[in-house]
């Protein structure tokens, strides 16, 4: 008689078919991230297949059609993105300094990774139930709110604006980067850094000045207010 709680597997092979279709669909979305920055953000199914060495009916034995192939190398894609700015970021100690290490190493992924880019946020015609790309801003947004909540608490102010500013934040970098791209580069990645960085820590500087002002966010703005005499 067995007498541990824990259930035995009674179907072994079961469990191996799940952990092996798991790795196929890992190395069938590495093949596909490789044959969008071969092919560009258009690349079909039928040249990924080829990519890949595999029939486009077992490409789909895989992925039931783009539009799960495109959430599977969106989700692949947006944990580079966050690989790319986290220890960018962590790299410096200057809170001026992490701002524009962000931007910059956001930038210089999109710049370096601009198909794979294109392909994630760039798709019309595909069915998205999931999107990926929103998924990365609330990632991004969330860490970024918890950030700008503790420094707004640690000065005694109301924390209750650091969710829609990060995600301001983050939009307003997505937005402008995107634009950058789609213009072809027109101005060089420093200076656009520069330029968004300098912005950017207009208002992270404001929350500083507004903790000196008595009364907090409210006396701060009154005393900055364009209508004051």
């Amino acid at each position: 008689m067995n007498t541990d709680e824990t259930p035995v597997n009674t179907d072994g092979r079961k469990g191996r078919w799940a952990g092996h279709r798991e790795q196929r669909r890992a190395e069938l979305t590495e093949a596909a991230i490789e044959a969008i920055r071969l092919h560009g953000p258009e690349v079909g199914m039928d040249a990924i297949a080829a990519h890949a060495k595999v029939s486009k009916p077992v490409l789909y034995r895989y992925f039931a059609d783009k539009s799960e192939l495109w959430l599977a190398v969106g989700q692949q894609a947006a944990g580079m993105v966050l690989d790319a700015i986290v220890p960018a970021v962590a790299a410096v100690r200057e809170e001026r300094a992490a701002v524009g290490a962000a931007i910059d190493a956001y930038l210089g992924h999109i710049a370096a990774d601009t198909n794979l880019y294109q392909f994630v946020v760039h798709q019309p015609e595909i069915a998205r139930g999931r999107d990926v790309v929103a998924d990365v801003v609330d990632t991004v947004a969330s860490g970024l709110a918890r950030i700008l909540g503790d420094r707004l608490r640690a000065r005694g102010l109301d924390s209750g604006a650091a969710l829609p500013w990060a995600y301001g934040v983050v939009g307003y970098v997505q937005a402008v980067g995107d634009w950058w791209l789609r213009q072809q580069q027109p101005i060089s990645r420093e200076a656009l850094g520069d330029y968004l960085t300098t912005f950017l820590w207009g208002g992270v500087a404001g929350l500083q000045q507004a903790a000196d002002v008595p009364g907090g966010l409210a006396a701060y703005r009154e005393e900055t207010s364009f209508g004051q005499s």
